[in-house]
């Protein structure tokens, strides 16, 4: 069953992917064009700042440390996210990671540098424009062990029990259909494999109108659930030790996600973190 659902006003899963495919087509081709972030024409973040100075302060702001920021090459940091997947993911050498939603390769670069040569790390990306820049990333990075593949990441283009670890950075709440996300992370997982996601939740009610508002729905504003909700689902999917934690400082970088609304108000960042069994029941 999927979690969009026009009787509460929202739009219907083919708009909501278009509209976000849509937006992030822009950020990435606008991003070559100006050599920078998002930020220089989207208003994706929090302080506003533009070129790559911008982007490398919302990171950190968002829990990456400077060395983190500076060993990635070129633009692969768009300043977007709400988070940081990777403090809470503590990958290994050898290690298999897929990153729901990869955007430029940021995340997926920082994995690939903690994998090694014998780990592999997979960005899927349903926006062409983005999955194009990621591969130039990744190249003018020299990073072998990466690759970006063009999905939805309810349909992962990914075999069976392949990967040790899934990553994601404020995606998930823009997938139409959240159940579906996490039994594809399931299906994919090797037993005992574990998610590591940074995202948004519901703290309270969204303001009405805003889920039917396409900047809204497009910009992780307004398609975020509960808590309780999200704990539903993982569970569903077959996850375990699930733990779902608020970052309690995050009103400073979410407040300025909308013109209109303080999504302080409702909105509050949070790691997501869960571990498929070792054994099927």
């Amino acid at each position: 069953m999927s979690d969009s659902d026009p009787s509460d006003g929202s739009l219907d899963a083919a708009t909501q992917r278009d509209l976000v495919r849509e937006r992030y087509a822009r950020i990435a081709t606008e991003a070559d064009r100006t050599g920078g972030d998002c930020c220089s024409s989207d208003g994706c973040c929090g302080d506003g700042d533009t070129g790559t100075t911008g982007a490398d302060e919302t990171a950190v702001k968002l829990g990456y440390s400077t060395d983190e920021v500076e060993s990635v090459e070129g633009g692969a940091n768009l300043g977007l996210g709400c988070g940081n997947p990777q403090a809470l993911a503590s990958l290994a050498a050898g290690e298999t990671v897929v990153d729901l939603g990869s955007g430029a390769g940021f995340d997926c670069l920082l994995a690939a540098q903690e994998v090694g040569e014998e780990g592999r790390v997979i960005g899927v990306d349903m926006t062409p424009e983005m999955v194009a820049r990621a591969r130039e990333n990744a190249a003018g990075n020299a990073r072998e062990n990466v690759e970006f593949r063009l999905g939805e990441i309810e349909h992962l283009p990914v075999a069976d029990e392949r990967v040790d670890v899934i990553i994601s950075n404020c995606v998930v709440n823009l997938s139409p259909d959240k159940p579906q996300v996490f039994r594809e992370a399931s299906r994919v997982l090797r037993p005992g494999g574990r998610l590591a996601i940074s995202d948004v939740v519901l703290t309270a009610d969204v303001p009405d109108g805003l889920r039917a508002d396409p900047d809204s729905v497009a910009s992780c504003v307004a398609g975020a659930s509960t808590i309780d909700r999200l704990e539903e689902v993982l569970a569903d999917a077959g996850f375990e030790q699930i733990d779902i934690s608020p970052m309690d400082d995050s009103e400073r970088f979410i407040r300025d996600w909308d013109d209109e609304y303080d999504v302080s108000e409702f909105l509050v960042s949070a790691s997501i973190t869960g571990r498929k069994p070792e054994h099927t029941r």
